[in-house]
């Protein structure tokens, strides 16, 4: 998913580097060597000097401890690596080869700030001066002025990214999504998140037990063969007390979220999702007066978090998938009985290739999710709450606007907040498709998906009053905050 996979090699590099260190218990002792031994001899491979290759790496190596790359921390999990970014042209406005020099110079008079000026074979903009209000551009007669618009700023949905006096991107922690699309957009890999890898692994070499919860959206993503079995055989070879799929998380959202749309409905209110922290975030920070619209059902994170606690009340979590914004959840949102620690698919991928262990191809035996809980990671909690009313009886038919990506949540949220949207419910999923599309999956291609309906459509038609049925759900609240929703049953025959 990345822009130069040298970059993102460099990227697994040193989580794997620092994973097998912290293993072995030698990451103290051996932390600054880390620099030279992943960046060997005096040829840069990526940047002008092996110098600044090492600091970029060694700022990583902070990350990847759960640290800002610098001095500053601003407790965003989101962080960009400067030496990394300083590599980006810092002017937006340029004047390319097109410039004719010509002596009315339009550019020059449009210009309000004194920034361009004339040279000898065409006209120059001084950043420093430059204000990029595009004035110059839009009066070039020969269209010779480009806007150069950085990767990472055109990715923000939110518009949180800008530069500082140095060219340098810096990220406006209250507008952040946390959504991730600028990391994976940057071309010189200057924007990355903190990691929990080590304390991952001090929590798996402890007495506690340690619960890893994978999300759906993996089906698929490693290969047809590679069932929610295989993970479990990994997951147990590499340490943790056991496995189990967030599907199952996502039927337990289903059951908390679906009698609160079933009961605004009856009272002619619009409510939102909340199992996405993107566009948790998003409404938060952006949308605050669409606080009350949002669903109080916890995400399938911590809904299966809080179920394996209260069953095992001294445990920790560890959620895995393709998002980024479940770090934010989990700092940011600070629910009580969520996941202690969320870990990318590259992370844990550190972890294991750290102790040499490898997914293998295995029978499917390990099921604990519907498929609609499997579908929540192609934009699929709607189908899954309608589909549970239906279950309970109730055959209301409810108008819904499912959206996915920056864009069009924005666009939901601000018909909403402005009393026009049409619809009964918002389905929001901050990724573009869904969590299956997030910006740390693994495999986002058509092949992959193919195999991921498939393998979901091999899976048991159990529904989602059956599968939910097989736990205690009275030992723990399935919502975050409020009154709660009157529970949906069966009318009486």
């Amino acid at each position: 998913m990345g822009n130069d996979g040298g970059i993102i090699a460099l990227k697994h590099e040193v989580l794997y580097q620092v994973a097998k260190l912290a293993f072995e218990g030698k990451l103290e002792s051996d932390r600054d060597t880390l620099p030279e031994k992943i960046i060997p001899g005096m040829i840069p491979h990526y940047r002008c000097c092996v110098y600044k290759e090492r600091e970029i790496v060694r700022q990583r190596i902070r990350m990847a401890e759960g640290k800002a790359p610098g001095l500053e921390d601003d407790g965003n999990i989101i962080q960009v690596i400067e030496p990394a970014c300083a590599d980006c042209p810092i002017s937006s406005y340029v004047v390319t080869d097109n410039c004719q020099n010509c002596l009315g110079k339009a550019c020059l008079s449009a210009c309000r700030f004194g920034a361009i000026h004339p040279g000898e074979k065409r006209s120059r903009i001084d950043a420093n001066k430059c204000r990029e209000c595009g004035m110059c551009a839009t009066a070039c007669p020969y269209n010779a002025i480009a806007h150069l618009v950085r990767p990472c700023k055109n990715s923000c949905p939110v518009d949180a990214l800008t530069y500082d006096e140095m060219g340098l991107s810096v990220i406006d922690e209250e507008k952040c999504i946390r959504c991730g699309n600028c990391i994976h957009s940057c071309p010189f890999g200057a924007i990355s998140t903190k990691s929990w890898i080590v304390d991952v692994i001090k929590a798996i070499q402890s007495d506690r037990e340690v619960y890893v919860m994978i999300a759906p959206a993996v089906e698929g993503q490693f290969g047809k063969g590679i069932t929610m079995a295989s993970w479990r055989k990994a997951m147990k070879e590499l340490g943790f007390t056991d496995f189990v799929e967030v599907g199952l998380g996502g039927d337990l959202t289903t059951a908390a979220e679906a009698p609160e749309w079933y009961e605004a409905y009856q009272k002619g209110e619009k409510r939102t999702t909340s199992c996405c922290p993107g566009f948790v975030n998003m409404i938060l920070r952006q949308y605050p007066e669409l606080k009350d619209n949002m669903s109080t059902a916890l995400s399938p994170m911590g809904e299966l978090s809080r179920l394996i606690k209260s069953m095992h009340p001294d445990a920790l979590t560890v959620f895995v998938g393709p998002c980024v914004a479940k770090k934010s959840e989990i700092i940011d949102q600070k629910i009580p009985g969520n996941a202690d620690f969320a870990l990318t698919f590259s992370e844990l991928h550190a972890l294991m290739r750290a102790k040499d262990i490898e997914l293998t191809p295995m029978e499917e035996d390990y099921q604990r999710a519907s498929t609609y809980g499997k579908r929540y990671a192609d934009v699929g909690v709607a189908d899954s709450c309608v589909q549970y009313i239906h279950e309970m009886g109730h055959d209301e038919e409810l108008s819904i606007k499912r959206v996915s990506g920056g864009k069009e949540c924005k666009t939901a949220l601000m018909m909403l907040a402005k009393g026009r949207l049409q619809e009964d419910f918002i389905e929001g999923m901050a990724c573009p498709g869904g969590c299956s599309h997030g910006p740390s999956a693994h495999d986002t291609s058509r092949k992959a998906m193919k195999v991921r309906d498939q393998m979901i459509e091999a899976a048991d038609g159990r529904t989602i009053s059956e599968n939910l049925d097989q736990y205690d759900l009275s030992k723990f609240s399935m919502h975050r905050e409020g009154p709660l929703p009157v529970p949906l049953k069966k009318p009486a025959e």
